[in-house]
């Protein structure tokens, strides 16, 4: 018998919770945004009449302006989104207590158990749940109901705002083969403009094609689109509060000003570097390449990677692989506007013993001394809070100021 997933994507949900303050507004344009005098411009959200106009998230406030000049701009209040976001999971958990967030707005849930509870009827139910969101909370979901969870949360958003699309097996054909091939979890342009290439446009050419051919093009990545494509993804919906391991851990901030010379820039690269160790420490795991991610006042965007010189967790290690990065593609003279460290390839701590490098031993040693001390440091800011300890490097008056309330923090961990 099929599974009964749900996929839960909650409705333009910044701007939709900013709205309940604000119901004179709900039917006018409006976008919620970062901070402009913290240089954070961007549209973060928007609300349907916003969208109509062609406002489109990511773009630069002058950018929605030019295309909406009657746009209501209302600041982001992140604390709200998650309290919402967790009544919402409340709500879930009423019906089952297989319920997997993907992200703060939406949320798989398996009801294969316990639909019989609630009447037996898919559709029924996930019309129930939109009832109880918008009656409870004021706000509006789209459900997509299907056998596997990559159907189900293209079923999401097949039809918004406020509805409910079942994608069943023998619905598939006619409702999901047409769709572009970028409608596909995990598909992005990159992926999308090496399909094409083979003729690739829509879901229904990846379920046909070759999978051999697909495996050259992609890898193991083309394998799991071409599961994707015909329905033969069958991953669980995680238990509520069960965390996957991630994949990777980064750390991005949007300066307040332009970082400009090797100092400054330096000093981000220390700051950030810092937190990922420090992220890595917590989860126990080692990461053996290094990513870096940097973006011009342009917004253009330059990204590198590199292995690490062995699996590591040490901030230091993780700012000399960045800084060597850094030199090969930036220039110290031209302005930084954002910057993202990430490390990747990870793997368990117990399982990244450090050999000793014949050549080398030295270095292999102080990286094992710098791993003891900031283990330490972490012990000290645990029970003594994150100011209590840190680098010299890290209190100079440019790095206080990287540091403090003047850039947006963004925090990278995947799944």
């Amino acid at each position: 018998m099929d599974r009964v997933i749900f996929h839960c994507d909650l409705n333009a949900f910044y701007a939709s919770v900013e709205l309940l303050s604000y119901p004179e507004l709900r039917n006018r344009p409006v976008a919620v945004c970062g901070d402009p005098a913290a240089r954070h411009g961007v549209i973060l959200a928007k609300n349907e009449a916003a969208k109509a106009m062609g406002v489109r998230t990511a773009e630069t406030i002058w950018q929605a302006r030019r295309k909406c000049p009657d746009l209501t701009l209302l600041p982001a209040h992140h604390d709200k989104y998650r309290y919402y976001s967790r009544l919402a999971g409340e709500l879930y958990g009423r019906y089952t207590d297989l319920v997997e967030p993907f992200g703060i707005d939406e949320s798989w849930m398996d009801v294969t158990g316990t639909l019989h509870l609630f009447g037996g009827d898919p559709r029924a139910l996930a019309d129930r749940l939109r009832g109880e969101m918008k009656e409870e909370l004021g706000l509006t979901i789209s459900v997509g109901v299907s056998f596997n969870k990559v159907f189900a949360k293209l079923g999401s958003d097949y039809k918004k705002p406020d509805a409910t699309t079942l994608i069943r097996r023998q619905d598939v054909p006619a409702i999901v083969w047409p769709l572009p091939v970028t409608d596909l979890l995990f598909v992005g342009r990159a992926t999308a403009a090496a399909l094409a290439g083979r003729g690739i446009y829509t879901i229904g050419d990846l379920a046909h094609a070759d999978r051999r051919l697909l495996e050259r093009l992609l890898g193991k990545h083309g394998l799991q689109l071409h599961d994707y494509a015909t329905g033969a993804e069958h991953s669980p919906v995680r238990p509520a509060g069960e965390r996957p391991a991630p994949k990777s851990v980064g750390n991005g901030l949007t300066f307040r000003r332009d970082l400009v010379g090797r100092e400054e820039i330096g000093a981000g690269v220390r700051l950030l570097s810092e937190r990922v160790a420090a992220r890595l420490r917590r989860y126990g795991f080692k990461g053996t390449t290094v990513q870096v991610a940097l973006r011009s006042p342009e917004f253009k965007t330059v990204s590198r990677q590199k292995a690490a010189p062995s699996p590591t967790n040490v901030s230091r290690v993780l700012g000399q692989c960045a800084m060597e990065l850094i030199e090969g593609v930036w220039s110290w003279s031209a302005p930084l506007r954002a910057m993202t460290i990430t490390a990747a390839g990870l793997v368990p701590e117990e399982e990244a013993g450090e050999q000793m490098d014949l050549f080398a031993p030295q270095a292999a040693q102080q990286r094992q001394r710098q791993e003891k001390l900031e283990r330490a440091m972490d012990q000290l800011r645990d029970r003594y809070g994150a100011d209590v300890i840190g680098y010299a490097s890290h209190r100079t008056p440019t790095a206080r100021q990287i540091a403090g309330d003047e850039g947006g923090e963004k925090g990278e961990d995947e799944g």
